[in-house]
């Protein structure tokens, strides 16, 4: 089994409370994935909802290729303003798990990604991993960043 790990950082200059209720509302997570995933969350929301533990949140998506696959993450830890971590339930990895930290500083925040995760198919995942799969998680990260910059700003 190969476990792989990313992690991402990137400041904001906003007061931790303005970056907290951005990223701990699952109505901006379309916003911040690239539009060629067809990002579209299939559970009910509410507008101004906040994660929670325990919850329960599907969506489908193109991740590659054009292939539209369902997920499902619950949100397993939330500690307003720190931190929260979501797990994959169903969907295409073996294992997921990403934590979302976020830290006051002396000019803002700083975000903090950590993203662990296994994939199915052994070898042929690991060669899968290699050619694109890395890539892509980066290329989300890498979007991500460039959106939240437009929005906040950069430091």
């Amino acid at each position: 089994m190969n476990f792989y790990s990313i992690k991402s950082t990137q400041h904001l200059p906003v007061s931790l409370k303005e970056a907290w209720d951005f990223f701990s509302s699952p109505n901006n997570l379309q916003h911040i994935t690239p539009p060629d995933m067809s990002f579209v969350i299939t559970s009910d929301r509410k507008d101004g909802e906040v994660m929670y533990p325990g919850q329960i949140i599907t969506y489908t998506l193109k991740p590659l290729f054009g292939i539209k696959v369902k997920w499902m993450t619950e949100i397993t830890h939330v500690k307003d303003g720190d931190y929260f971590i979501d797990e994959q339930r169903f969907g295409p990895y073996k294992l997921w798990h990403h934590r979302h930290s976020f830290k006051e500083t002396a000019n803002g925040v700083e975000m903090y990604d950590e993203v662990n995760y296994v994939l199915p198919f052994g070898f042929i995942g690991a060669i899968a991993h290699w050619l694109f799969i890395r890539k892509r998680i980066e290329g989300i990260f890498t979007f991500r960043k460039k959106v939240v910059e437009e929005l906040f700003g950069k430091k």
